[in-house]
């Protein structure tokens, strides 16, 4: 019986160890788990919090870094982006507009070919939009120097203004404009009031008609305000379908008033007249050095305008056409001659007395009006002044003058050495492929090719 007891006890205690080995073991696996989750719940803690940080750089920090740096301010990455999405869905909606308007494939691809290459070249596109941009800051700057700003009312006006919208009203009507009278051909001078008073001649004038009025030019439509909106929410919506934004949009536009303004106080500082010494010439082409010369000879044997006018009376088709071409051009600046007919002209142009012949002048030529490319045509040109005087500059060649004050302001500032630029190249690694040219516009136009969307 003891011995029965003994053994129920000794059973009891070898339980009893077993379970204690059991403790412990768990014990231990549970340590081992909790450390095994422990070390994973760091990994993945590291993990997300190195995601965080990619987010936060690449969202947050990255943006704001600049890729160029004017004087001090920054152009960030997000901006110059921006720019380059605008720039890339404006050249898009234009070609889409193009295409739109003429039904032509073919004729858009040929007009536009630039702006398609450009498209094509994001790194082109990239760089010149960060150097328009420089160019831009550069404007704020100056701007900013003489006081000049835009205002949020100014750019809503030239918005409106786009849309031809003047609150309601008509526009304020352009001038008619005044018709150039082409030389008729014939056998004696066109009577026009440059040519009598040189060389006088007995064909009347032509007189208006008794009672008679100038046609007037159509009266604008007003536009609506409801329907400028409408027309100002489908481009933006179009622009936002592109990735590009209002705000975008805005920006720039307040960019090209502020540059207008400054060109409007640079003109006025420094006095920037509005009249020119003009001329107006006879002018014959050839295109050999012989033909002109065989027309400078005929010229000690004719009158200059009875050799124009026999050039310009035949047909260039003729069987017996003379070689070369003659045409009037009527009240240009020497800067206007000579980017039209070279350096030599501009310079006869206000030099020769009014109604003597020039020598032959050669437009062209390799090393002359700063021209080396000998691929350039080269042309031969006689000339005879028939008007010169003081003249007030057309609406474009003025507003093309002051802009230059604004890009000569500019050059100064980059080739002067009197701006502070860094560039970041950076850039070249985050330049933006998109919105994406519809495929079809880069393709041979044929007939079974569809309308891109």
């Amino acid at each position: 019986m003891a011995k029965k007891q003994r053994n129920q006890r000794d059973n009891q205690d070898d339980s009893r160890r077993r379970t204690r080995k059991e403790v412990l073991r768990e014990r231990r696996d549970a340590r081992q788990t909790r450390n095994v989750r422990i070390a994973v719940a760091a990994i993945v803690g590291l993990l997300v919090l190195v995601f965080l940080i990619a987010v936060v750089v690449e969202y947050m920090v990255r943006p704001r870094q600049p890729v160029a740096t004017v004087n001090g301010a920054d152009i960030t990455l997000n901006e110059w982006q921006e720019r380059v999405r605008f720039q890339r869905a404006q050249f898009i909606l234009g070609l889409e507009d193009q295409l739109d308007a003429f039904q032509d494939l073919a004729l858009v691809q040929q007009f536009s070919q630039q702006q398609i290459a450009l498209l094509q070249q994001p790194e082109l596109l990239g760089e010149l939009m960060l150097e328009q941009m420089i160019d831009e800051e550069l404007v704020r700057q100056a701007a900013a120097e003489r006081g000049l700003e835009v205002t949020d009312a100014e750019v809503d006006e030239q918005l409106a203004e786009q849309f031809s919208y003047f609150g309601g009203e008509s526009p304020t009507p352009l001038p008619a404009p005044t018709e150039t009278i082409q030389p008729t051909p014939s056998l004696t001078p066109i009577p026009t009031d440059v040519i009598t008073e040189v060389l006088p001649t007995t064909t009347p004038m032509p007189t208006p008609s008794p009672g008679a009025t100038a046609t007037q030019r159509p009266t604008a439509t007003p536009v609506s305000q409801e329907s400028f909106q409408q027309e100002l929410r489908d481009l933006f919506a179009r622009y936002r379908a592109l990735g590009v934004s209002e705000e975008t949009y805005r920006e720039v536009l307040r960019t090209q008033l502020l540059r207008e303004k400054l060109a409007d106080h640079l003109a006025e500082v420094e006095n920037l007249p509005s009249e020119e010494e003009m001329a107006s010439i006879y002018l014959l082409s050839f295109a050999t050095e012989e033909e002109a010369q065989e027309a400078l000879q005929q010229l000690d044997d004719e009158e200059f305008l009875t050799v124009w006018n026999t050039i310009r009376s035949i047909p260039a088709d003729a069987e017996d056409a003379p070689p070369g071409s003659a045409s009037e051009v009527l009240w240009r600046t020497s800067d206007q001659l000579q980017q039209q007919y070279g350096a030599e002209v501009a310079e006869a142009a206000f030099e020769l007395e009014l109604g003597e012949p020039s020598d032959v002048l050669v437009q062209g030529q390799p090393g002359s009006d700063g021209l080396e490319n000998t691929a350039l045509p080269i042309r031969y040109h006689i000339i005879q002044v028939s008007g010169r005087e003081v003249r007030e500059l057309a609406e474009t060649a003025f507003e093309s003058r002051k802009q230059q004050l604004v890009s000569d302001l500019i050059e100064e500032q980059r080739l002067g050495g009197l701006a502070t630029i860094d560039i970041n190249p950076v850039w070249r690694t985050r330049v933006p492929n998109q919105p994406i040219l519809d495929p079809s516009f880069l393709q041979p136009p044929t007939s079974s090719l569809p309308t891109p969307e």
